[in-house]
């Protein structure tokens, strides 16, 4: 009895250190490594020295595809990779959860959604959502070349679904990339991301 009450009071302690996991504007990145589509594994390491958005991706999500059908996302990566700004798309989908991309489909999955990131990581076990809080799709971060996140949140301001929002909707990180980039400050470094709940394992 006393080990069954020991192992419980063991895992009501730790609920609240993974539950305040996460990438904070200010603060070193969470370290992670993460398995790449293309093969091989990914490190926040690789991406020392570099600017890095990370944006997390379900492929069935409407929010995600609001931003891809309309080419939104990818006009966005492509613009700030002319700068140097590297880019991961992230899918912390589990397996047998809305958004999973098996290995064996990941470069299908990245043709049919036209992505083109600096690297697409499958990240069935969570591990790196977690790390970061990530908690929707999409949910976006961005890292300066020193590690420290200076931004965490939505993309823009219009949780709407219709593409025909994102003109006149204000780019968090497109604003984020351009004060960042010219040695600004970041404002606002953090906002309330939407989008549907990232699918992780029960």
């Amino acid at each position: 009895m006393r080990q069954k009450c020991a192992a419980a009071l063991l895992a009501m302690a730790l609920v609240p250190t993974l539950a305040l996991a996460k990438a904070v504007p200010g603060k070193d990145a969470p370290a992670f490594e993460a398995k790449a589509a293309s093969g091989g594994t990914q490190k926040l390491s690789d991406y020392k020295g570099k600017w890095l958005v990370l944006e997390w991706f379900n492929m069935d999500c409407p929010f995600v595809q609001k931003h891809y059908k309309s080419g939104n996302m990818e006009k966005i990566r492509k613009t700030y990779a002319e700068k140097g700004v590297m880019w991961l798309t992230v899918c912390s989908s589990a397996e047998g959860k809305q958004g999973y991309v098996a290995p064996s489909d990941a470069a299908k999955v990245a043709k049919k959604h036209k992505l083109a990131p600096s690297a697409f990581l499958l990240d069935a076990s969570g591990t790196m959502g977690k790390a970061y809080g990530a908690k929707t799709t999409p949910h976006m971060f961005i890292i300066n070349p020193e590690g420290k996140v200076v931004y965490a949140g939505a993309i823009d301001d219009n949780s709407s679904r219709d593409p025909a929002v994102i003109p006149e909707s204000k780019n968090y990180v497109v604003a984020a990339l351009d004060a960042a980039l010219a040695g600004k400050p970041v404002k606002p470094a953090s906002t309330r991301p939407y989008g549907c709940s990232v699918k992780y394992a029960d």
